[in-house]
């Protein structure tokens, strides 16, 4: 009987030991995913900050040439 009992303890404790290497490579391979969607993330915003700006530029001459053309007299 504690042969038996000693046997499956040995055996939870090898399921157990197989079950952390387990999560430790998930968790790793997680980290190394998180860290890449962080780099992403961060390469997105910048490159939205660039467009905003880029957009405001654009919007800032468009209005520029309005009010040239509405001060401008009319050469008809």
């Amino acid at each position: 009987m504690i042969e038996s009992s000693l046997s499956k303890l040995e055996q939870l404790v090898s399921d157990l030991v197989q079950q952390k290497q387990e999560l430790l490579d998930t968790n790793t391979q997680l980290s190394a995913e998180l860290a890449q969607a962080k780099d992403e993330n961060e390469s997105l915003q910048l490159s939205l900050m660039e467009q905003e700006e880029k957009q405001g530029a654009t919007a800032a001459r468009i209005q520029a040439l309005v009010e040239r053309v509405s001060v401008s007299p009319v050469n008809a």
